[in-house]
């Protein structure tokens, strides 16, 4: 068998609310292991952001307050290889180099990843999904613009202190959109090539046949 590694990524901003939104209504991930190098963390290096059985009602303001809160850079982390920066344990290495790390990992996955699309460009990702695969879907994505994170009003300063906070995975999708949309054209010349191959082969066809 072979196994291929994809993933969709998304604006960060509008990630971060939508997550917000979804603790909110009272979401967990309290099954979830954080396994890394064979152990999940202990509570002093991943400490809760509430006391309670979940975080239902929270504020963004308590949501962006939560130094611990693992909706942070959350695509960056779970891209990377955490054992290299010491999986959850802050200490190993210090704040910048261990950021570093984690960016320049995530970047690196990323890259070699057999395929990846973003949300906010779901007919090119549906399209070099197709391409990639040699599939084709039965009907085509639909791009929704209108989700809850973008129903959430926000003045300007939340909105930077949000990017701030996910400031790792600003530029990871900065990267991310970039490289994406270098194999979508990279995708479209090629088929153009093709069709415009098989254009000539086929006036080659009939001027053999004329003759």
């Amino acid at each position: 068998r072979n196994f291929y590694y994809i993933t969709i990524l998304r604006d960060p901003v509008s990630r971060y609310l939508s997550e917000w939104r979804h603790v909110q209504r009272g979401a967990t991930w309290k099954a979830s292991l954080h396994v890394c190098d064979g152990r999940s963390p202990t509570t002093e290096e991943l400490p809760s952001c509430y006391t309670g059985d979940d975080w239902s009602g929270c504020s963004l303001q308590e949501f962006m307050d939560c130094p611990y809160n693992l909706a942070n850079n959350r695509q960056v982390r779970m891209l990377s290889d955490l054992s290299l920066v010491g999986c959850y344990n802050l200490s190993v290495m210090p704040e910048e180099q261990r950021n570093k790390v984690l960016l320049d990992s995530a970047k690196e996955n990323l890259k070699r990843m057999a395929f990846f699309g973003l949300t906010e460009f779901q007919r090119k990702t549906q399209y070099l999904f197709e391409k990639t695969f040699s599939m084709n879907f039965i009907s085509p994505f639909t791009q929704y613009n209108s989700t809850r994170a973008s129903s959430v009003e926000m003045d300007e300063q939340t909105q930077r202190r949000i990017q701030a906070l996910n400031f790792l995975d600003v530029e990871l999708y900065d990267y991310a959109k970039d490289l994406f949309l270098q194999r979508y054209q990279y995708m479209r010349q090629k088929e153009h090539q093709e069709a415009r191959r098989k254009r000539q082969e086929q006036r080659k066809i009939l001027r053999a046949k004329q003759a």
